[in-house]
């Protein structure tokens, strides 16, 4: 696939906007994006999940090293989710937003329930149509960690609290650049601190024995 200039320039400015702002991007390939039937001539509505809740998925897996994460279901009770933006790959055209009524985001016991009404200009309309054919049925979101646990036994991060939720997008692909980023500095992060910890482990190993070699001589 040949990559214009133009799609080299936006995700160039992804990848610039998740190191910069500490952002992490989520694209799960198990959302289902639905048209429903239009209730009236100027309604246009998709909904879909952006998110599930304890339904862990591969967040990195290099094939020698690999971290699940999942999504807590109190993760978003402290959340700001003030005004919330529909984008298309995370960038660009404003397709709904909560300040207007346009975007709904519910929490329910399944998951981040996303609704869009997206009848509002003809831009809107096309991606609505675009969606209700299946040539767009993926979506992502970005947003902060506020806190997070980690799982040594099974190598698994559970986000407990997220801090704030800046766009739901519909994507083209279920992974992008500013996803590998994210995923790969909790990875790096994750994979120094257990190294960290086996070396000193194994110093204190080192110096026990010396002691016991000491004591014994």
């Amino acid at each position: 696939m040949t990559i214009t200039t133009r799609t080299k320039r936006i995700l160039e400015k992804e990848m610039e906007m998740a190191i910069s702002e500490n952002r992490d991007y989520r694209a799960f390939v198990s959302f289902e994006a639905r048209a429903a039937e239009k209730k009236e001539d100027e309604e246009y509505i998709v909904e879909g999940y952006a998110t599930t809740f304890d339904d862990p998925y591969v967040l990195y897996d290099d094939g020698t090293y690999r971290i699940n994460e999942q999504i807590s279901k109190n993760a978003f009770d402290e959340a700001d989710m003030s005004d919330v933006l529909f984008l298309y790959n995370h960038e660009g055209r404003v397709y709904a937003r909560q300040k207007n009524g346009s975007l709904e985001l519910t929490v329910d016991k399944k998951g981040l329930h996303v609704k869009a009404n997206l009848g509002l200009t003809e831009e809107a309309r096309k991606m609505y149509e675009d969606i209700k054919a299946g040539l767009i049925d993926q979506m992502s979101w970005a947003f902060t960690v506020k806190e997070d646990s980690w799982d040594r036994e099974t190598h698994t991060r559970t986000i407990t609290k997220v801090r704030k939720v800046y766009d739901v997008s519909a994507v083209s692909y279920p992974a992008n650049p500013s996803t590998e980023i994210s995923a790969r500095s909790y990875a790096d992060g994750v994979i120094s601190a257990e190294e960290a910890e086996r070396l000193k482990n194994e110093q204190k190993m080192a110096l026990a024995r010396k002691k016991y070699e000491y004591l014994e001589g």
